[in-house]
């Protein structure tokens, strides 16, 4: 019984890390979007709060910051920073997930995308107080947004698409252990 629960939680953190390296993989595509360049969503980010308020036993927090930490390097971020704000974030949100089962989707919306708020801003006040070179600000707020916009259709493709669903209030697995 043990062997199919650990089973079906590295077969979701493959999935995980399959699913970032695609991402990347089409971020690091040079397709010309055409006039504008406006910043897309942080799909990775996304995933990764939509994964860990649904099964935080799926997303742990050492791959989270692997994949974030190599998005770093290939996107020619400062090394570490985003990793460090976006793994802040996971742990809050990872610290309010019981609370959030019964939650409506409104409102775990709204815990995400003040989150992602918290995050942005305290980003790119470091990078100001350190002087750092960092995009328009104007384009960091547009993909704060955009990865907010985006939260809903990516909850959507983990519960529709991956079969990812909240834990239910008072659930127990096979061994009779609270999840």
């Amino acid at each position: 019984m043990a062997e199919v629960l650990v089973t079906r939680a590295w077969r979701y953190r493959t999935l995980f890390a399959v699913l970032a390296f695609l991402i990347v993989f089409l971020r690091l595509l040079p397709l010309d979007p055409g006039p504008g360049n406006l910043p897309g969503p942080d799909l990775l980010v996304g995933l990764a709060f939509a994964w860990v308020l649904r099964r935080p036993d799926y997303v742990p927090v050492l791959l989270v910051a692997a994949v974030i930490l190599t998005t770093d390097v290939f996107f020619l971020r400062p090394l570490g920073l985003w990793t460090a704000c976006v793994i802040l974030g996971l742990e809050f949100l990872r610290a309010r997930e019981p609370f959030s089962r019964d939650l409506p989707f409104l409102f775990e919306w709204g815990v995400v995308a003040t989150t992602i708020v918290f995050m942005t801003l305290g980003y790119v006040l470091i990078l100001a107080l350190f002087a750092v070179d960092q995009p328009a600000l104007g384009l960091t707020l547009l993909q704060m947004l955009a990865t907010i916009l985006a939260y809903p259709l990516i909850v959507l493709f983990s519960a529709r698409v991956i079969g990812l669903k909240k834990i239910p209030p008072g659930a127990v697995d096979q061994l009779g252990h609270r999840l």
